[in-house]
């Protein structure tokens, strides 16, 4: 049985998809770019380190919808449009994910919705 997860405190879904479907104890978050849930525009800056911190905390607050933290995330991808914002990204990343952090991946993509730098999706344990 799946569950679906949605809150008015993160980015409405921008396509036929859920902010998050929790199937048993496990939860599947969508990717999430920097929008602003309260206009579901993109944020205006445009540094990678500005676009990951916006990214984390639309994040939280469907982890948050569910019950949950970012302490419960096991897994995270992280689609990045340039290779070369990795180290910074990085850097916000982990101002985020302090100790335990998930597994991870990271990829560069050719293109991201809305152009954006950063995309980044999660699986957490309920």
């Amino acid at each position: 049985m799946k569950t679906i997860v949605s809150t008015d405190k993160a980015p409405a879904a921008i396509g036929p998809y859920s902010q998050a479907v929790r199937a048993g104890d496990l939860l599947f978050v969508s990717g999430q770019i920097p929008l602003d849930p309260a206009t579901g525009d993109l944020i205006p800056e445009t540094t990678i380190q500005a676009q990951t911190s916006r990214v984390l905390t639309n994040l939280q607050a469907i982890l948050a919808e569910a019950g949950a933290s970012l302490d419960n995330v096991v897994k995270t991808t992280v689609f990045l449009k340039n290779m070369d914002d990795f180290v910074e990204m990085n850097r916000t990343y982990k101002t985020f994910f302090r100790t335990d952090c998930p597994a991870r991946s990271a990829v560069q993509v050719a293109r991201l919705p809305k152009d954006v730098l950063v995309e980044i999706e999660a699986i957490a344990a309920l």
